[in-house]
């Protein structure tokens, strides 16, 4: 089952390591943006990742073992929840937690149910996902490779920013 919304189209961003998907997501958000869209994007990372600093408010706070810290400006908000222990929630039950948007880019969810933009370089070594991904309706690599699915290269921001938008028929 794909997951689709009525007001948000959900576009995802598959590769390995190293293979240039924060780069490109980076290069793409104010493509986006100036085209009217408001943008969000959830990225999933590895375990042990860290938004706030060591010895900081929060940070403390976290450390002493509140279940959320909730940090919030006249500028921005974020909410940190700790698991302890418990499941990490499914993509969908994330998905619940964003406030209403156009796009919401995705990285790192693999084996998400979403369109796929597979980002592939030759250099990390390893194989190629969207032969075994049904989800990954492209691929964008820094050089030309044989596949049943449309290529674009890594670097052509315009062509991938104009692939999504007709593939997700956003404009």
């Amino acid at each position: 089952m794909v997951l689709e919304s009525a007001t948000m189209k959900i576009f995802g961003f598959a590769g390995w390591s190293g293979s240039g998907k924060t780069t490109l997501i980076e290069k793409l958000i104010p493509r986006f943006v100036q085209r009217g869209l408001r943008v969000s994007l959830i990225k999933h990372a590895h375990h042990t990742f860290d938004v706030d600093q060591p010895g900081k408010d929060s940070w403390r706070h976290r450390h002493a073992g509140a279940a959320e810290v909730l940090v919030t400006s006249s500028r921005r908000w974020v909410l940190m929840h700790e698991l302890r222990g418990a499941h990490e929630p499914a993509f969908e039950q994330q998905l619940e937690r964003l406030s209403p948007c156009d796009l919401l880019l995705v990285e790192g969810f693999k084996f998400a149910a979403i369109p796929k933009l597979e980002v592939w370089r030759a250099a990390t070594g390893e194989a190629l996902l969207h032969p075994n991904d049904p989800h990954i309706v492209a691929v964008a690599s820094d050089e030309r490779i044989e596949t049943r699915l449309p290529w674009l290269h890594l670097d052509d921001h315009p062509g991938i920013e104009n692939f999504i938008v007709k593939y997700l028929k956003l404009a």
